[in-house]
């Protein structure tokens, strides 16, 4: 029984993404608002010169807004009465650079008022975040109304083994090898603190220090993050480049210098340890496998989120 069932809901699943990815297309304002899209990247790219942050606050902004709910722009969404937003919750508070967002959508209503998704112009801005590589994205998103804070400890943490990453990922539609070519967007950014106080302080019994981490790159991390910190901005980057889109992230991981246990946690698989080496190696492979994971990720509605979901728990009734 447990297995006809989990093959028909699985056959669901994959026909309901095929369905959503249908409904995008590239051309989705060709003929309502032609010129939204370069538009947007001129509001993007003011942002970007004005603040070298922004990049990564986009790129962030929209993984965090698809793997809630799917991609709907409910990471837009202001707290309202008694509802706190997503935006609000604890992973979003440090999420920034909102104001690029709101700019590029006046622009666009200026000329196709109640035309362009909220969505399509965030979908958009992370591309144009990127800058290189450089894909078309797909449209027709649809924006969202119910955006709640408690929905944001859903987002995978910096502290997930492989195992809970797969399992994030994998809720989602996203493979292992979607998991490795989006990690490569921490390429990008700085962290606070917090987010990896667990590999420099009180490890475990043994050592305080987690052990896999470049040992010149923990004291320097000690010395920014003592134990009780109360720097309110101190942290360190995510890699040597922060604001240039390369493959720098995953030659760093190889070399002990991830920032994230989420991150170090790649290399104690074997077939994302392999990625790891082969996007360290070559830029030009990271590139193809990001732009192909970021369309796929992008392409998540609350649909699959929902079935997804569904089909975990049956797996974990039926097989565990």
């Amino acid at each position: 029984m447990a297995a006809p069932l989990l093959s028909l809901l699985t056959i669901i699943i994959f026909s309901s993404i095929l369905h959503s990815s249908k409904a995008l297309s590239v051309n989705y304002y060709q003929q309502t608002c032609p010129k939204a899209e370069s538009t947007i990247t001129n509001v993007v790219k003011k942002g970007m010169m004005n603040d070298r942050t922004v990049p990564a606050a986009l790129l962030r902004m929209h993984f965090h807004d698809c793997f809630i709910r799917g991609c709907d722009a409910s990471v837009l969404l202001n707290s309202k009465g008694s509802n706190k937003a997503e935006k609000d919750g604890p992973p979003n508070i440090s999420l920034h650079a909102f104001y690029v967002i709101d700019n590029a959508k006046k622009e666009v209503e200026k000329m196709c008022p109640g035309v362009v998704s909220c969505v399509d112009i965030l979908a958009l801005a992370a591309r144009d975040a990127v800058a290189c590589p450089r894909w078309d994205v797909p449209k027709g998103r649809k924006d969202g109304r119910i955006s709640r804070a408690n929905d944001t400890l859903q987002l995978p943490f910096p502290t997930f083994n492989i195992s809970q990453l797969q399992q994030s990922f994998s809720q989602r539609g996203l493979s292992i090898d979607d998991l490795v070519a989006l990690s490569g967007g921490h390429t990008l950014g700085f962290s606070h603190c917090s987010s990896f106080q667990n590999r420099i302080h009180n490890f475990n019994n043994v050592t305080d220090v987690d052990p896999s981490m470049n040992p010149s790159l923990a004291a320097r991390l000690r010395q920014v993050c003592p134990m009780h910190n109360k720097v309110k901005n101190a942290g360190a980057n995510l890699d040597s480049t922060p604001t240039v889109f390369d493959n720098a992230y995953y030659k760093a991981l190889l070399q002990g210098k991830s920032i994230f246990s989420s991150d170090q946690a790649l290399l104690t698989a074997s077939r994302t340890k392999a990625l790891v080496s082969k996007f360290a190696a070559s830029q030009e492979e990271f590139y193809e496998a990001f732009v192909k994971s970021m369309i796929k990720m992008s392409s998540i509605s609350g649909v699959e989120l929902r079935l997804g979901e569904v089909v975990g728990l049956l797996i974990n009734y039926f097989f565990s």
